[in-house]
């Protein structure tokens, strides 16, 4: 996942592209990007880090113009340790293009070696961004060879970029001189939101990014979410254009969206973020009351943050008090691997901290949002038996994690998942849990679709095993699998998308 939003107004855009990368911190953090275009000349500033270290005053000044885009990087395909992977991307041909992406491209690979055979374009980094603005690029040339660029051209080559790759993409893009350009992928996997608004002197601002709560939080209303295959052109006066580009569009998006990855003051497709985790709280109840009887718990009790919504809904079903009984520590930076297991458990105990108080005497029912490798529920599991809890009991909010995630979510490989291979009753086992309580797939969906009904379906490949795009093989499986072996490997173990990133307070 990454975050990515774009301005076009009459007003300098580099302040409200910060704030609102500020906002999207969550969706990643492993470098940040800003481009901002003045007449027709780009001016960009990126850089591995957090968007408060990437961007200082200097760099500031030097992002002018009225139009810009930027990008909050997590990385899932390419080297996630190189400079030269952070987004924006750039090519000068047609026109000069600047692109940022959030999702992954399922065919890449391919594509790759298409774009060199056929395109004579030449890609430089393992990155499918740089794929995806070539392909671009090149259907761009194909459909507006002539001057002035229009928008029917422009949709003409979004519609040979749907044609021809495949995965999830949200992308915005900046054409020189002309203005920018905002796309979907036809299952609408990956999220896009934009507002319109119009000042007191009839001129209009125009803003698309990856959550609602980017264009919220700098005092802008969202107007809608850009279609599945829907594309968007906004000119350089804020004229909106928007055409559907795909041949079968269809709405699937990515339920770990809504289990953990969005801040839940988002609202995604019509969904408010919070309520889908406050009706999976209420279907996790009724699993945990088909399981044990409520009797057995004396307390609730979260694991932070995105837990909390579906902890509270539960607790008040089943009639039990809910405590916060862990403590985060938001000032942890990174987390390095080192060898050895005493390491990791070091690692995950300088971010959270039992209050013994809570725990003490008690049968307790730990909430977390889902479980992927398995270390880290294990070692808080354990803490809580420290900390004196007589039982511990472990409901997950979501269902078990048994196959890898292609569409722009860093899973680890399938050997890695806990539940892999295993039954409830194994991962209870290794996890040290009294009791496990899984969500149920069809309850879940069931309950977030309820909230959009014109939703077609869910994106929940992790969790049942179905690709929407279906173009997934076993070789595609082994193939991203040998890439992910020979990353070298950076975050501290199990769930890197939730204790190792300082920004999950902006979750809560």
């Amino acid at each position: 996942m990454c975050g990515i939003v774009g301005v076009i107004s009459k007003q300098p855009v580099n302040q409200l592209i910060y704030d609102a990368l500020l906002l999207l911190q969550h969706r990643g953090q492993d470098a940040a990007g800003i481009v901002t275009m003045l007449d027709t000349k780009y001016h960009m500033h990126k850089a591995r880090g957090m968007v408060r270290d990437v961007f200082r005053t200097r760099n500031m000044r030097g992002l002018p113009g009225s139009v810009g885009l930027g990008q909050t990087r997590y990385p899932t395909a390419g080297n996630a340790y190189s400079e030269e992977e952070a987004q924006p991307f750039y090519v000068n041909a047609p026109y000069g293009i600047v692109l940022v992406h959030n999702g992954n491209l399922t065919n890449a690979q391919a594509l790759k070696q298409e774009l060199f055979d056929i395109d004579r374009r030449h890609i430089n980094t393992e990155s499918d961004t740089e794929v995806l603005i070539n392909v671009l690029a090149h259907e761009l040339e194909l459909s507006a060879r002539d001057l002035p660029l229009t928008p029917e051209a422009i949709f003409k080559a979004v519609s040979g970029v749907h044609r021809r790759i495949r995965g999830s993409y949200a992308v915005i893009t900046l054409i020189a001189g002309h203005g920018l350009l905002a796309f979907r992928d036809p299952y609408g996997i990956r999220p896009l939101s934009m507002s319109e608004v119009q000042g007191a002197d009839g001129a209009r601002e125009v803003m698309v990014a990856s959550e609602s709560v980017a264009i919220e939080g700098t005092g802008h209303r969202v107007a809608r979410d850009v279609a599945p295959g829907e594309a968007v052109f906004i000119d350089l006066d804020g004229n909106v254009h928007a055409q559907q580009c795909a041949a079968n569009p269809r709405l699937f998006p990515c339920m770990f969206e809504f289990v953990y990855l969005a801040r839940p003051d988002s609202v995604m497709d019509g969904i408010s973020v919070y309520q889908a985790r406050l009706n999976m709280g209420e279907t996790l109840a009724q699993r945990l009351i088909s399981t044990m009887p409520p009797s057995e718990i004396d307390v609730v009790i979260p694991i932070p943050e995105s837990s909390r919504p579906s902890a509270m809904q539960l607790a008040q079903k089943i009639g039990k008090p809910y405590r916060e009984g862990f403590v985060k520590n938001r000032y942890v930076g990174r987390t390095f691997i080192m060898p050895g297991q005493e390491v990791r458990q070091k690692s995950v105990r300088q971010k959270l901290n039992a209050i013994e108080l809570e725990f003490k005497g008690r049968n307790v029912l730990l909430v977390d949002d889902s479980i992927v490798r398995g270390n880290t529920s294990r070692e808080i599991v354990q803490m809580a038996r420290e900390a004196g809890a007589k039982k511990v009991y472990l409901a997950s909010a979501a269902p078990p994690v048994r196959f890898p995630n292609v569409y722009g979510i860093d899973m680890p490989t399938r050997e890695e998942l806990v539940a892999y291979g295993r039954t409830s009753e194994e991962v209870r086992q290794y996890i040290g849990a009294d009791a496990l309580i899984y969500q149920d797939v069809d309850a879940m969906k069931r309950v977030v679709k309820a909230l959009n009904p014109k939703i077609d379906g869910f994106e929940a490949s992790c969790f049942d095993g179905v690709y929407i795009t279906g173009d997934i093989s076993a070789a595609d499986f082994e193939a991203l699998e040998t890439q992910r072996r020979a990353q070298p490997a950076e975050e501290e173990g199990p769930d890197r998308s939730r204790l190792a990133l300082q920004g999950a307070e902006d979750r809560s």
